[in-house]
Protein backbone atom coordinates (compact mmCIF):
# COMPACT_ATOMS: atom_id res chain seq x y z
CA UNK A 1 0.00 0.00 0.00
CA UNK A 2 1.45 3.14 -0.81
CA UNK A 3 -0.34 6.64 0.45
CA UNK A 4 0.24 9.89 -0.71
CA UNK A 5 0.17 13.01 1.04
CA UNK A 6 0.19 16.54 0.87
CA UNK A 7 2.47 17.64 3.51
CA UNK A 8 1.72 20.95 5.22
CA UNK A 9 4.39 23.68 5.84
CA UNK A 10 5.24 22.98 10.24
CA UNK A 11 3.95 19.41 9.96
CA UNK A 12 6.73 16.68 11.15
CA UNK A 13 7.36 14.03 9.30
CA UNK A 14 6.63 11.35 12.12
CA UNK A 15 3.60 9.48 13.66
CA UNK A 16 5.20 10.88 17.39
CA UNK A 17 4.59 13.97 18.79
CA UNK A 18 8.02 16.68 19.27
CA UNK A 19 7.12 19.78 21.62
CA UNK A 20 3.10 19.83 20.91
CA UNK A 21 4.43 20.07 17.23
CA UNK A 22 1.71 18.72 14.34
CA UNK A 23 3.00 15.31 12.84
CA UNK A 24 1.44 12.93 10.56
CA UNK A 25 -0.92 11.52 12.85
CA UNK A 26 -3.00 14.99 13.19
CA UNK A 27 -3.44 14.09 9.53
CA UNK A 28 -2.71 10.25 8.07
CA UNK A 29 -5.19 7.72 9.86
CA UNK A 30 -4.35 4.63 8.79
CA UNK A 31 -2.21 2.24 10.97
CA UNK A 32 1.04 0.89 10.56
CA UNK A 33 2.58 2.94 7.53
CA UNK A 34 5.50 4.60 7.77
CA UNK A 35 6.96 7.81 5.72
CA UNK A 36 9.20 6.52 2.77
CA UNK A 37 12.06 9.95 2.98
CA UNK A 38 11.06 12.77 4.59
CA UNK A 39 10.51 16.31 3.96
CA UNK A 40 12.15 19.35 6.50
CA UNK A 41 9.70 21.24 9.23
CA UNK A 42 9.72 24.22 6.63
CA UNK A 43 9.09 22.20 3.22
CA UNK A 44 5.55 21.18 1.58
CA UNK A 45 4.38 19.15 -0.60
CA UNK A 46 4.49 14.88 -1.74
CA UNK A 47 5.37 12.38 0.71
CA UNK A 48 5.03 8.76 0.21
CA UNK A 49 4.17 6.42 3.26
CA UNK A 50 3.61 2.78 2.72
CA UNK A 51 3.49 -0.39 5.25
CA UNK A 52 5.93 -2.31 2.50
CA UNK A 53 9.63 -2.26 3.64
CA UNK A 54 10.41 -3.32 0.41
CA UNK A 55 8.60 -0.42 -1.09
CA UNK A 56 10.22 2.43 1.26
CA UNK A 57 14.18 1.09 0.80
CA UNK A 58 13.15 1.27 -3.13
CA UNK A 59 12.01 4.56 -2.95
CA UNK A 60 14.66 6.05 -0.94
CA UNK A 61 17.62 4.38 -1.33
CA UNK A 62 19.56 6.68 -3.92
CA UNK A 63 20.48 3.55 -5.81
CA UNK A 64 17.86 3.39 -7.24
CA UNK A 65 17.46 6.93 -8.55
CA UNK A 66 14.14 7.60 -8.45
CA UNK A 67 13.55 11.18 -9.55
CA UNK A 68 12.29 13.64 -7.19
CA UNK A 69 10.94 17.20 -8.56
CA UNK A 70 10.82 20.40 -6.56
CA UNK A 71 9.02 23.69 -7.31
CA UNK A 72 11.40 25.90 -5.45
CA UNK A 73 10.51 30.13 -4.83
CA UNK A 74 13.91 31.76 -4.66
CA UNK A 75 15.13 35.07 -3.53
CA UNK A 76 16.28 37.14 -6.72
CA UNK A 77 16.08 36.58 -10.40
CA UNK A 78 17.64 33.40 -11.62
CA UNK A 79 20.45 33.76 -14.44
CA UNK A 80 20.67 31.68 -17.13
CA UNK A 81 24.06 30.77 -15.77
CA UNK A 82 22.63 29.96 -12.50
CA UNK A 83 20.10 27.48 -13.88
CA UNK A 84 23.27 25.97 -15.93
CA UNK A 85 25.07 25.24 -12.62
CA UNK A 86 21.98 23.90 -11.02
CA UNK A 87 21.87 21.50 -14.20
CA UNK A 88 25.41 20.82 -14.03
CA UNK A 89 25.45 19.90 -10.20
CA UNK A 90 26.94 22.21 -7.64
CA UNK A 91 29.83 21.28 -5.02
CA UNK A 92 28.28 21.24 -1.24
CA UNK A 93 29.97 20.79 2.03
CA UNK A 94 29.70 17.14 1.61
CA UNK A 95 30.36 17.01 -2.16
CA UNK A 96 29.62 17.15 -5.71
CA UNK A 97 25.84 17.03 -6.40
CA UNK A 98 24.75 14.77 -9.18
CA UNK A 99 23.52 16.77 -11.78
CA UNK A 100 19.83 17.93 -12.20
CA UNK A 101 17.24 19.36 -14.19
CA UNK A 102 16.47 22.86 -13.38
CA UNK A 103 14.02 24.93 -14.95
CA UNK A 104 12.23 28.24 -14.40
CA UNK A 105 8.75 27.70 -13.92
CA UNK A 106 7.29 31.06 -15.73
CA UNK A 107 4.20 32.20 -13.67
CA UNK A 108 4.77 29.72 -10.72
CA UNK A 109 3.62 26.22 -9.89
CA UNK A 110 0.40 25.18 -11.42
CA UNK A 111 -2.82 25.35 -8.74
CA UNK A 112 -0.75 26.26 -5.95
CA UNK A 113 -2.33 26.77 -2.59
CA UNK A 114 -1.74 29.92 -0.12
CA UNK A 115 0.81 29.39 2.55
CA UNK A 116 0.15 29.52 6.43
CA UNK A 117 2.23 31.60 7.52
CA UNK A 118 3.40 33.35 4.00
CA UNK A 119 6.90 33.44 3.30
CA UNK A 120 8.60 37.02 3.72
CA UNK A 121 7.94 39.90 1.56
CA UNK A 122 10.50 42.75 0.47
CA UNK A 123 9.32 45.01 -3.15
CA UNK A 124 12.83 45.81 -3.55
CA UNK A 125 13.99 42.28 -4.19
CA UNK A 126 12.33 40.04 -6.71
CA UNK A 127 10.97 36.33 -6.30
CA UNK A 128 11.06 33.40 -8.76
CA UNK A 129 10.18 29.82 -8.99
CA UNK A 130 12.34 27.10 -10.62
CA UNK A 131 11.53 23.49 -10.79
CA UNK A 132 14.63 21.18 -9.69
CA UNK A 133 14.53 17.32 -10.76
CA UNK A 134 17.26 15.06 -8.20
CA UNK A 135 18.30 11.54 -8.39
CA UNK A 136 19.37 11.74 -4.64
CA UNK A 137 18.37 12.95 -1.33
CA UNK A 138 20.81 14.64 0.81
CA UNK A 139 19.86 16.70 3.83
CA UNK A 140 17.92 20.05 2.97
CA UNK A 141 19.38 19.41 -0.80
CA UNK A 142 17.48 21.44 -2.86
CA UNK A 143 17.79 24.84 -0.37
CA UNK A 144 21.86 24.11 0.20
CA UNK A 145 21.98 24.15 -4.10
CA UNK A 146 20.37 27.11 -4.56
CA UNK A 147 22.19 29.01 -1.99
CA UNK A 148 25.29 27.75 -3.91
CA UNK A 149 24.69 29.64 -6.70
CA UNK A 150 23.48 33.02 -4.92
CA UNK A 151 19.35 32.07 -4.61
CA UNK A 152 18.17 31.30 -1.37
CA UNK A 153 15.49 29.37 -1.17
CA UNK A 154 11.84 31.16 0.32
CA UNK A 155 9.20 28.30 -0.17
CA UNK A 156 10.25 24.89 -1.19
CA UNK A 157 7.04 22.29 -2.39
CA UNK A 158 8.11 18.49 -3.36
CA UNK A 159 5.98 18.13 -5.98
CA UNK A 160 6.58 14.79 -7.60
CA UNK A 161 8.14 11.16 -6.63
CA UNK A 162 8.91 8.74 -9.32
CA UNK A 163 6.02 8.13 -11.36
CA UNK A 164 3.83 9.94 -8.41
CA UNK A 165 2.60 13.53 -8.85
CA UNK A 166 1.04 15.71 -5.86
CA UNK A 167 -1.68 17.32 -8.30
CA UNK A 168 -5.18 16.88 -6.82
CA UNK A 169 -4.17 16.89 -3.15
CA UNK A 170 -4.76 20.09 -1.24
CA UNK A 171 -2.41 20.31 2.11
CA UNK A 172 -3.40 17.68 4.50
CA UNK A 173 -5.15 15.49 2.21
CA UNK A 174 -3.99 12.18 1.27
CA UNK A 175 -4.96 9.50 -1.28
CA UNK A 176 -4.31 5.71 -1.42
CA UNK A 177 -2.40 4.20 -4.79
CA UNK A 178 -1.31 1.49 -6.11
CA UNK A 179 2.36 0.54 -6.14
CA UNK A 180 3.96 0.62 -9.62
CA UNK A 181 4.72 -2.04 -11.27
CA UNK A 182 8.82 -3.56 -10.54
CA UNK A 183 8.72 -1.39 -7.39
CA UNK A 184 10.72 -4.36 -5.36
Amino acid sequence: MIILFNKPYGVLCQFSRDAGRPCLADHVHVPDVYPAGRLDLDSEGLLLLTDDGAIAHRITDPRHKWPKTYWAQVEGAPSGAAIEQLSRGVTLRDGRTRPALAALLPGGPPDLWLRDPPIRYRAAIPTHWIALTLTEGRNRQVRRMTAAVGLPTLRLIRARIGPYALEGLRPGESRLVSAPKGAY
